[in-house]
């Protein structure tokens, strides 16, 4: 009988639990839609405006330009404050350069292997605006003797193309978490930093949404020196310096608890580039 009574006195514990487990997903999947309602950035008059003469323009030149739609356009457009000639034109230099680098659409795992060996770069979650997560470990990269700095634009080309996957119109941003733990002269690539800059600038426009620099050494401050003058302003206001003493509750501030890596302080798993 006292089992019985042990089980019976068990059981509202249990659907109070299956409640508030429903409880928490209710309201994970309200918040979701907030999110979504707060960062799908729609195209207004003015902009749509600027895409129809943008797009005339562009497909005189170059007729593949038919299948890019309306938000990638805008990316242009903004990064040229709205400048229709010069939009075109860095528009159109994209074009060719993709067509040049990447020929087959993709990057394969294949052609960036000794990148990959480096276990640099990692993607999971999303912050508080929907944006997807990467984290890259400045530490580990080690100037690539083998594949150049032609592998290493390869593996960034790889990586980004990676998160724009897993953006969506609207909302086609992602969030970046540099931690540069261990980060020596090793790792002081200026090369092919210059190189990554250069790509994530002029070939993939607007879709930077914040840099949080974690873990940052002094010796840093050397390499910085030779970078800022090449970064555009835009960028500029975009990358974060995060203090060691505050790194968990600064991350916090714009990503959320479960959607942060363990080694910061939240529950998420980091997951390999190549596997997202």
């Amino acid at each position: 009988m006292e089992g019985k009574t042990e089980a019976v006195a068990m059981k509202p514990n249990d659907d109070e639990l299956l409640c508030k487990q429903r409880m928490k997903q209710e309201a994970a999947a309200t918040e979701k839609e907030e999110i979504q309602m707060r960062c799908n950035d729609t195209i207004t008059e003015q902009e749509m405006n600027k895409i129809e003469l943008m797009r005339a323009l562009v497909e005189k030149q170059d007729p593949s330009s038919k299948e890019v739609d309306d938000y990638a356009l805008r990316r242009f457009l903004r990064a040229r404050n709205l400048d229709i000639d010069k939009s075109a034109a860095m528009f159109l230099k994209y074009l060719k350069w993709r067509q040049s680098f990447v020929p087959k659409g993709s990057i394969s795992v294949c052609e960036i292997s000794n990148e990959i060996a480096q276990n640099k770069m990692f993607m999971q979650g999303v912050d508080k605006q929907g944006y997807p997560i990467a984290v890259v470990f400045g530490g580990r990269h080690i100037q690539n003797k083998l594949g150049g700095v032609e592998e290493f634009k390869r593996f960034v080309v790889f990586a980004l193309d990676k998160l724009c996957a897993r953006t969506s119109p609207g909302r086609e941003k992602f969030t970046i978490i540099g931690d540069l733990q261990g980060f020596g002269y090793s790792n002081s690539d200026v090369r092919a930093y210059l190189a990554a800059l250069s790509i994530v600038q002029d070939c993939y426009p607007e879709r930077l949404g914040k840099v949080l620099l974690v873990h940052v050494p002094y010796l840093f401050c050397t390499l910085w020196k030779i970078l800022y003058p090449f970064i555009d302003n835009n960028t500029k206001k975009k990358i974060m310096f995060v203090e060691n003493k505050r790194l968990t509750a600064t991350l916090l501030q714009d990503i959320d608890e479960s959607q942060l890596p363990e080694t910061y302080g939240g529950k998420m798993q980091l997951v390999p580039i190549q596997d997202a």
